[in-house]
């Protein structure tokens, strides 16, 4: 089981290799919505004590990935479409803020991207949806990091793992828009390129809308 390193380069601990191991499934749809996860058995699966799994449970619910049922235990929810779109509106406020400062500062494209919407090209062609909205956050949160607002980069990094499931449920449902989101992704690159503030924002807000079709099959 591959587990994150934080950026101190700490081993992660048994919480929250706990966490990211139900949260990764999830998000991968290894654990469909409904399904009840059992304290033991994820326990042993992750090679823990149930303390941390409880303690991941804690945080997984908070971030609505699982709900607590009393005598029941955890069961995994479902992305709503009211979930999918309150994600995309939170992130049109962030990385629009930060992409027209950007543009008006006249710092131009921030490095990573172009290879971000490389590796995401290349992903995509191989249907691994999981790789396509990490890579996906990372191209979108270095718009957010060039920024240099400390207090919008946490605000954003707290919407980190619900925006990759939403990511990932989406391309589920709708697989056929690859190709219009990488196209999306290398015009936004090239109006940050040109610090064009007003067609970077109307990108931007066309890029992070919910697709009716979207929300219809999550209901």
């Amino acid at each position: 089981m591959a587990v994150e390193v934080s950026e101190s380069g700490a081993t992660p601990s048994a919480r929250d290799r706990v966490y990211q191991w139900v949260r990764d499934e999830i998000i991968k749809g290894t654990l469909p919505p409904g399904r009840f996860l059992d304290e033991v058995w994820v326990s042993e699966l992750v090679g823990t004590s149930r303390t941390p799994v409880r303690e991941a449970f804690h945080r997984l619910n908070s971030e609505k990935f699982i709900d607590l049922l009393p005598r029941r235990g955890a069961q995994v929810r479902s992305v709503t479409s009211r979930e999918l779109e309150e994600v995309y509106a939170s992130r049109r406020l962030i990385e629009g803020h930060a992409a027209r400062e950007l543009c008006l500062a006249e710092s131009g494209a921030p490095e990573p991207l172009d290879g971000l919407a490389q590796r995401m090209e290349d992903a995509g062609q191989e249907q691994d949806w999981f790789t396509v909205a990490r890579l996906d956050r990372a191209f979108h949160r270095a718009i957010v990091d060039a920024h240099h607002n400390s207090v919008l980069t946490e605000l954003y990094d707290a919407l980190r793992s619900r925006q990759q499931r939403v990511a990932v449920r989406a391309l589920q449902i709708r697989p056929q828009r690859v190709p219009e989101i990488d196209r999306q992704h290398r015009a936004i690159v090239d109006a940050l390129a040109r610090n064009d503030v007003d067609g970077v924002a109307v990108l931007l807000d066309e890029h992070l809308r919910p697709i009716p079709e979207i929300t219809a099959a999550l209901g």
